[in-house]
């Protein structure tokens, strides 16, 4: 579609397109930045202005190790530190709580030295016995905690728990002296440091997730369950948690931060369920900043002379298909869904400008990315016969799709849903709606089993390695997709351990090809997502993986 002059003119406003990858997720308005709960106390020589930035829904929980959701990553990111961080231009691992690593045992071990004279907000020691601690925690994440938790992230990097230790890749955490740690592996790892770089491996206090029993979820907020330390979390981060109320969360800045405090001192975090409330609160000057903009604000921001920043796409939105479903066990079935998709027209009417069509799972600024993974195309008149072939009798497909949140890879929910859902019935679907506030689980109703036929969701890449977005959705069967392919999974295995090259490059090609042909979800778009700025914001640390840490933030005098 050709762009608009006012869309040609905002992607050149202050447009910040990385080659980095994007972390995952999710609304009532909370108070305004002048609210009494957003005060904060800063010394003369620290940090002093108070900073409000918009969401699109409240976080699911802020332990990081159990969800993995956008806003919860926002936030904690701010709270948390991990070991390694992301480089802003190159993507690449930098030092963070470690200053330096090397590799041993044929890529088997990893020894790091930790930055010295840190403490925890609480005032304890960052050192190697509290990274192991944290370490052995996910490691060691029960069954009945992990079903509780969908989000947590561990299994989906290192591929099991210690419940089935013989599968993990993970082996071993060693605290050589306070300030040297070794991580040991079963197997090479390619992506090992780029995984770390996740918030879900961002290292707790010790001691407050004991005092917080932070593995007992006996809490509820946003819809799902959590523990008293995922409602307070501690870290070694330039912010230190305030409050969180409905719809509100408040952080400050922490004084004893090991680097550079940046100018915020108070971070207020307001919950706008809606694209024209998030719109509307920057224009009434409530909020200096909201995530994402929608296609419907864009033009708006535009002619209000608003600051938009567009990053680069690395995530991919779907529609996502349940093989325990006994229908979409027929390959013609799945293909007659996809043939029924009109992609261009969805992209066209729901995504910003420049956002391309998806044929597979991982992004084209990934090594793997398959120029000739096998794509359908947009065929009705064939979707019909597929499904009379099928003998597709009209039996019921149950399609999930979440109220009231906008992501960065499905800004309106309802309308795509009610897009896809008209040219599926277009072919002779059966299509039953069945809507899921985001607040109420949805993303644990789609993601566990259940009668989920259809759904839609998508996947924000984490870490620049094409293993971060096979791996979690198709390296195993899941309770989403109800997907069995042992080939698949072990290639998966496979390319996960080849060291960076033309190998490894063909193994990831190949593992594209085959999850395209056998249709276990339709990919559909590579979507740019971008956010708006008050003119009271000088620079802005857009990321597409939303390593945004606000000290880097830059606010006229």
């Amino acid at each position: 579609m050709p762009s608009s002059p006012s869309r040609r003119i905002a992607a050149g406003i202050g447009a910040l397109l990385l080659m980095l990858p994007l972390a995952s997720c999710t609304g009532t308005a909370g108070p305004g930045p002048t609210s009494p709960a957003a005060s904060a106390v800063a010394s003369d020589a620290g940090p002093t202005a108070v900073f409000t930035f918009g969401t699109a829904s409240q976080p699911l929980g802020l332990d990081p190790a159990l969800v993995s959701d956008l806003e919860s990553y926002r936030i904690t990111r701010q709270v948390l530190e991990g070991l390694v961080g992301v480089d802003q231009t190159t993507g690449q691992p930098t030092p963070l709580l470690a200053t330096a690593w090397e590799q041993g045992d044929e890529g088997r071990s990893y020894t790091f030295k930790l930055r010295e004279k840190v403490t925890f907000q609480d005032g304890t020691p960052f050192d190697a016995a509290s990274v192991c601690s944290n370490v052995n925690r996910w490691f060691n994440f029960p069954e009945a905690l992990r079903q509780q938790a969908p989000g947590a992230s561990f299994k989906s990097v290192f591929k099991a728990h210690a419940d089935q230790a013989p599968l993990s890749i993970y082996k071993g955490c060693t605290a050589l002296a306070p300030g040297s740690v070794r991580i040991d592996l079963t197997q090479p790892f390619t992506g090992f440091l780029q995984a770390l770089t996740l918030p879900a491996f961002a290292i707790s206090s010790p001691q407050a997730m004991a005092a917080g029993t932070a593995d007992v979820l006996d809490q509820s907020r946003a819809g799902q369950p959590a523990s008293a330390y995922a409602l307070h979390p501690v870290g070694t981060g330039p912010y230190v948690f305030g409050s969180w109320e409905q719809g509100h969360v408040t952080l400050a800045s922490n004084k004893d931060y090991w680097g550079d405090k940046g100018q915020i001192a108070t971070i207020n975090f307001v919950t706008y369920d809606h694209p024209q409330t998030r719109l509307q609160a920057l224009l009434d000057g409530k909020i200096d900043a909201y995530d994402p903009v929608t296609v419907d604000n864009f033009d708006q921001l535009v002619k209000r002379g608003k600051q938009i920043i567009q990053r680069d796409p690395f995530s991919v939105m779907y529609l996502g298909m349940n093989q325990d479903i006994p229908i979409l066990q027929n390959l013609k079935v799945r293909q007659a869904i996809e043939m029924a998709l009109d992609k261009d027209t969805l992209i066209r009417r729901f995504f910003i400008d420049n956002t391309a069509q998806a044929s597979q799972f991982v992004p084209p600024k990934l090594s793997g990315f398959n120029n000739t993974a096998p794509a359908l195309g947009h065929n009705p008149d064939k979707a019909k016969q597929l499904l009379a072939e099928a003998g597709y009798k009209g039996e019921e497909l149950k399609f999930y799709y979440p109220l009231n949140v906008t992501r960065p890879y499905l800004p309106t929910p309802e309308k795509v849903y009610a897009e896809i859902s008209r040219q599926l019935t277009a072919v002779g679907l059966n299509i039953k709606p069945v809507p899921v506030d985001w607040s109420d689980g949805y993303l644990q109703k789609v993601t566990s089993p259940g009668d989920h036929a259809l759904h839609l969701l998508g996947w924000n890449g984490s870490y620049s390695d094409p293993d971060n977005f096979v791996g979690p959705l198709f390296g195993e069967k899941t309770g989403e997709f109800g997907y069995q392919d042992p080939q698949v999974f072990s290639k998966i295995a496979r390319a996960r351990g080849l060291p960076e090259g033309k190998e490894r490059t063909e193994q990831y090609q190949t593992i594209n090809a085959q999850i395209a042909a056998t249709v276990p979800a339709v990919p559909i778009a590579f979507p740019i997502s971008a956010l708006a700025l008050s003119d009271r914001v000088l620079k802005y640390p857009a990321s597409p993986v939303l390593n945004e840490v606000f000290t880097k933030v830059e606010l006229k005098p």
